[in-house]
């Protein structure tokens, strides 16, 4: 596991889809200065970020790079971290050539010097995606340095500390509105968003099942089982998929839960977070060894889809996850056949059957 995906360990579709272009209280009101500055609403905070920003350090876990990315907006990149577990997705979706052109900062979790280090003007991450009161790497220490640190709208945190304020396709939708103003990029934003909210609309109008089936998120875990809840980017894709996320009820974005909430889901299929720190096949031996999990019909027969990270994690490529989805549930007749058919295979080479 890298320090990055380390330190993240420590209602979608049933809304209207013109959530996509109305972003709710968090994307706020924008204004640019004749200072080459814009104030935008960032996790129900008003901040002033420099337009179009020039030198941009990009943590997480290919999320926010993917937003980058769609934009068009690689030449404004200082530096990245975190790229080993995401390149080959970021790859498919923008282009070899692009990817490897990108500036790597570090191959671990960004630090304060290692972000210095790069002269930024803009740092973006989130809260456990790069962000972190005890690394001392914040917004509010950004902006003693004069850099302007963005917040991934997916980790905003509720008063209790647990991230999630707003639901997934809207979080998506105002960070990539956001990010085309920081970035000079609005029409670009406009096109991103207007492609998601017409893929969206085939989904929702692809033929339904009469009840949905049960997708459990595995990303990690032996003792306890690392997974997403209702405002997280999984929590979007599933629904999106036609079918329901065993952990709608937990309150939270990516946060741990037991093995008796798993079981007790009964899922019908199983999705992977695909990374280095616990495989695919190690989590598949996992789910057959448990003696809670092995006998389950969704384990026995191999119900299952593994997607790399910035698949799952809040950003332009969870429509296309939806997408494989949908297509994996129709294959093991948990849903009924349809059209859809994904932009890009995301699956990893090892995990395609």
């Amino acid at each position: 596991m890298t320090p990055l995906r380390a330190a993240r360990v420590s209602g979608a579709l049933a809304l209207t889809v013109g959530l996509l272009s109305a972003c709710g209280d968090d994307a706020g009101t924008d204004a640019t200065t004749a200072g080459g500055e814009v104030t935008i609403s960032n996790c129900g905070t008003d901040a002033s970020f420099p337009s179009p920003a020039e030198r941009m350090y990009v943590g997480g876990d290919g999320n926010l790079l993917s937003m980058v990315l769609s934009l068009g907006a690689q030449d404004q990149v200082a530096g990245v971290s975190g790229l080993s577990d995401t390149k080959d997705a970021l790859s498919t979706a923008y282009g070899t050539d692009v990817v490897d052109a990108l500036p790597v900062a570090t191959k671990d979790y960004p630090t304060m010097e290692n972000v210095i280090a790069q002269k930024p003007d803009v740092m973006l991450a989130g809260w456990n995606y790069g962000y972190s009161e005890e690394k001392k790497l914040t917004p509010d220490l950004l902006a003693d340095r004069d850099i302007a640190g963005y917040v991934l709208s997916e980790s905003c945190r509720q008063a209790d500390g647990k991230r999630g304020t707003m639901p997934p396709w809207e979080a998506l939708s105002a960070d990539i509105d956001n990010l085309g103003k920081i970035t000079g990029r609005e029409e670009e934003a406009k096109e991103v968003n207007a492609d998601i909210e017409a893929r969206l609309k085939a989904l929702q109008a692809a033929p339904q099942p009469n009840e949905a089936p049960t997708v459990f998120l595995f990303d990690s875990g032996t003792k306890q089982i690392f997974t997403s809840g209702s405002f997280g980017g999984p929590q979007a894709i599933i629904e999106a998929a036609g079918a329901k996320n065993a952990t709608a009820d937990v309150k939270d974005t990516w946060t741990e839960v037991s093995w008796e909430q798993l079981v007790s889901s009964d899922p019908d299929f199983f999705a992977f977070v695909d990374y280095d720190g616990q495989t695919f096949e190690d989590k598949v031996k996992v789910l057959k060894s448990n003696p809670a999990t092995k006998d389950l019909p969704a384990v026995k027969e191999e119900r299952f889809l593994n997607l790399p990270i910035p698949a799952w994690t809040s950003s332009p490529l969870n429509i296309n996850s939806a997408e494989q989805l949908r297509v994996a549930l129709e294959e093991h007749d948990l849903v009924p056949e349809s059209d859809i058919e994904p932009e890009h295979d995301l699956q990893p080479t090892t995990s395609k059957k």
